[in-house]
């Protein structure tokens, strides 16, 4: 259960900016720092619950607007779905997260039962029309680094791998929380924060 966006008090600056980004996710982001047990992470988690539903089909991967699937969902090209109202995705982002675990990879269960090559999605593709919201945002390993800057300019993730070639999109708010005493963030990252 998630600590409502409402009873978080004496954070009124982080609450703004959180609530600017709900009402025009082309601001890019907002990066909360603060000392430890300030609620950075908690008010962050908070914003989810109070954004609007958006429409989207069960099960699909890549959050895919019913207008325009992804070409290569299985399940948003199905002719028999329809959306429903969802909850906008918060997509955790784990410091100690693979590259292809962020981008997406060759799904290798299915590789080793013999069918085509089929892409498993990362959680780039997770967090389309969402947040995707990193805690230690100043701890996040270079080349994720490169990854989430690259992406979140285009609004699409490239992915070539083991053969695969697939572009999708992925546009999201970033939402970053970090600790001041841990050390600074990249300038390049920094500046994708609005």
């Amino acid at each position: 259960m998630t600590f409502p966006f409402s009873a978080i008090v004496e954070q009124p600056h982080a609450k703004l900016a959180l609530l600017l980004c709900a009402v025009d996710p082309s601001i890019g982001g907002v990066l909360i720092r603060g000392d430890k047990g300030t609620a950075k992470s908690t008010t962050a988690r908070a914003l989810a619950d109070i954004l609007p539903l958006i429409e989207r089909v069960t099960g699909c991967a890549f959050v895919c607007t019913s207008d325009a699937p992804f070409e290569h969902c299985g399940i948003c090209n199905d002719a028999k779905v329809s959306p429903q109202p969802a909850s906008v995705p918060f997509i955790t982002l784990p410091l100690g997260a693979t590259e292809d675990r962020v981008v997406g990879t060759l799904d290798l269960e299915q590789a080793l039962k013999g069918a085509k090559r089929v892409f498993q999605p990362g959680l780039l593709a997770a967090a389309h029309r969402g947040i995707l919201y990193i805690d230690e945002v100043n701890l996040l390993p270079d080349h994720l680094v490169d990854v989430l800057l690259d992406t979140a300019a285009m609004g699409v993730n490239s992915v070539q791998r083991e053969g695969l070639s697939i572009t999708h999109p992925a546009r999201f708010t970033l939402i970053g929380t970090m600790n001041l005493e841990e050390g600074d963030l990249r300038p390049q990252l920094l500046d994708r924060f609005a």
